[in-house]
């Protein structure tokens, strides 16, 4: 599986739990901080792992027991901070039978490492005697993050056929704290969310259906999702922001009706991305504005934007779309137009 060059900041847990017979998985190039201990469950038949080119500062020898035959890790140009916390990788990596486990991976802290080779440091060297006998004093000097309590009373709580949160209706401003993280399908339906800020569901590791139809949204943060279903329907988005949309790798539906997509340059962002990933089904992506383009497919727009270059710089777009009849005119015409030639200094257009 081929992730890299993304802009990927946290693996989270059972992200690839679907993908029992994956042998490889290159996530190298993103901007990965924090792995999960979980991450990598289900991966048994997973032989080859990349995550070079991080920023990767601590990771710890149990992120890795779900892959058994590992026998090709990558971890070099990561932020390594070897600290205590780092001792049972460090060791690890050091087994002998390892040996294409972590190699040329350097600590960048503390100071007196800086440098050194994960293979080669010496793991007693990391951890006080203090330390080694009471880990929890790593944890103790962590500040604990307080998170506002969820008023459980504003929502219901189903668990069949799947664990549901049901917001709808109850007049939120923005996404509640505290979410149950278990919560597969959350419905945040007909409030007054009018913004998603980043890292509103970071912690919600199961979610995989989301509505938020009918809220009123004008702005969304990028990488803000990991999802298989959202619904953004019925808002007030005129366009996605660069990136906003870069996490959706499991993406499989999208609606995105009645908003009012204005249909200029920074619209192509978005179809873009659904042209590239075409397992996408979605909805309702109209122009609204400006009032030349009301009514028009957005794909039919974008393409008209580059109606006038030449055949040969026209970008290529794989037909994975419906287009309607006015789609297909332009198609007819685009290549009558391109049917012209020089004859004696006359130019001659053949039609039909």
């Amino acid at each position: 599986m081929l992730l890299a060059r993304n802009r990927i900041r946290k693996l989270k847990n059972n992200m690839f739990s679907k993908y029992k017979t994956l042998k490889s998985l290159d996530l190298q190039q993103n901007d990965i901080s924090k792995i999960e201990s979980e991450a990598f469950f289900g991966l048994n038949k997973l032989t080859t792992l990349l995550l070079q080119h991080n920023q990767i500062q601590i990771l710890s020898e149990e992120v890795f027991i779900y892959m058994p035959l590992l026998n090709y890790l990558r971890l070099y140009d990561n932020p390594w901070h070897c600290t205590c916390e780092m001792e049972t990788l460090i060791t690890m990596l050091q087994v002998p039978t390892n040996r294409n486990l972590g190699n040329y991976a350097k600590c960048v802290h503390p100071i007196e490492l800086k440098d050194q080779k994960l293979k080669q440091i010496k793991a007693e060297r990391l951890c006080s005697e203090e330390e080694r006998l009471d880990p929890k004093n790593i944890a103790a000097a962590k500040p604990e993050v307080v998170k506002p309590e969820f008023d459980s009373s504003l929502c219901h709580i189903y668990v069949f056929p799947k664990q549901t949160l049901d917001c709808k209706r109850k007049e939120l401003k923005k996404v509640p704290g505290n979410i149950p993280p278990d919560t597969v399908k959350l419905d945040l339906s007909n409030n007054k969310i009018n913004q998603l800020q980043a890292k509103e569901f970071e912690d919600v590791n199961e979610l995989k259906i989301l509505n938020l139809s009918s809220n009123g949204i004008v702005y969304i943060d990028p990488g803000l999702f990991n999802l298989e279903e959202l619904d953004l329907s019925n808002n007030t988005l005129q366009n996605f922001e660069y990136g906003v949309l870069e996490d959706l790798y499991f993406l499989k539906i999208l609606w995105l009706r009645e908003n009012p997509w204005r249909c200029d340059y920074n619209i192509h962002y978005l179809f873009y991305w659904l042209e590239h990933h075409y397992n996408v089904h979605y909805t309702g992506l109209e122009c609204k504005m400006p009032e030349e383009y009301k009514g028009w497919y957005v794909g039919k727009y974008v393409r008209s934007y580059y109606e006038e270059c030449p055949k040969d710089k026209l970008p290529i777009y794989p037909e994975t779309f419906e287009q309607d009849k006015d789609d297909e005119e332009w198609e007819r015409h685009k290549e009558q137009s391109v049917q012209t030639v020089k004859k004696h200094g006359v130019i001659v257009t053949v039609i039909g």
